[in-house]
């Protein structure tokens, strides 16, 4: 339902004013003036300003947390998680996010203020403001919602759709650790980001949230492309079925590919296809090559 839906509100919303990016990717781009800046007296009024990038997720209980298992302040660090996360996808710098809850009439105090102190917990160790939001009591589940805001130089966010023919595949990370309860836990690959982009080798990315075949499609459709993976490169904890990994899933140009390091922020970065001009997910394994379906698949299958 999710990508049906969100094809016919990018259609529809074609009608209305146009921002520089809007439905279908990680994050909307917003441009700004230098007269927009926060404060503008302390910067050089001629110099071009960056870009806003804007994300929000919602989370409920009973779909992307049991709240009885992992408690509320767990399930308000996954929250921010998760938002930062897709911000880290197109490279941007988180500045601050707006909080906004549904709690159930039972506990609603507490619950609130252990939502609020996991989403501090990253806060806090990315330095990002939480600005605003909104609480209403309810007679049904815990249901999280949060707004991110970041920055990016002007047009230097990655998108999904600049990837080209021939580029290498790479994701960073383990992936299908999800159902072993790391998507409660995952750190947003957001300082790793910040190095990567530094090296200027990045073509297009995402984050890894529904899953490696999904999300490569994603990269592929909005560059009217397709993909060739290597089974035997992915790097595999468990089930790349489970989804929600959170690692970046990213495209380098060819003449690049050497200054992609093996490792970088402590984090392991690995090849494992490449871009192909006919569409849709291919696997390359000792049988040859062959289709895949795009709901992730187990390494050696």
């Amino acid at each position: 339902m999710e990508h049906s839906f969100i094809a016919w509100a990018k259609q529809r919303a074609s009608k209305l004013p146009r921002v520089k990016l809007g439905i279908g990717d990680d994050c909307a781009l917003l441009s700004c003036s230098p007269a927009d800046r926060i404060d503008p007296s302390s910067i050089d009024q001629s110099a071009p300003c960056d870009d806003w990038v804007v994300t929000t997720d919602s989370l409920c209980d009973g779909t992307h947390f049991i709240l009885a298992d992992c408690g509320p302040k767990r399930a308000g660090r996954k929250l921010m998680a998760v938002n930062l996360s897709d911000l880290a996808s197109m490279a941007a710098k988180p500045v601050a996010v707006f909080l906004s809850l549904c709690l159930p009439r039972k506990g609603a105090g507490d619950v609130a203020a252990q939502v609020f102190e996991g989403v501090y917990e990253l806060a806090k160790e990315f330095q990002v403001s939480i600005a605003g939001g909104d609480t209403n009591v309810w007679d049904g589940p815990l249901v999280l919602h949060l707004t991110a805001i970041g920055q990016c130089p002007v047009d230097k966010a990655w998108r999904r759709s600049t990837a080209q023919i021939d580029d290498a595949v790479f994701v960073s990370g383990s992936l299908g650790g999800s159902i072993l309860g790391h998507h409660l836990d995952f750190t947003p690959r957001l300082k790793l980001a910040e190095k990567l982009a530094a090296l200027d080798v990045v073509s297009a990315a995402t984050d890894i949230s529904d899953g490696l075949g999904v999300d490569l499609l994603n990269i592929t459709a909005a560059s009217r492309c397709g993909a060739e993976l290597d089974l035997d490169s992915i790097p595999v904890m468990h089930a790349i079925g489970d989804g929600e990994d959170f690692e970046l899933l990213f495209t380098v140009p060819q003449d690049k590919i050497a200054s992609v390091p093996s490792e970088l922020d402590g984090v392991p970065l690995k090849r494992i296809g490449k871009i192909v001009s006919r569409t849709g997910l291919w696997a390359k394994d000792k049988r040859g090559v062959r289709q895949l379906p795009p709901n992730g698949y187990v390494h050696g299958s």
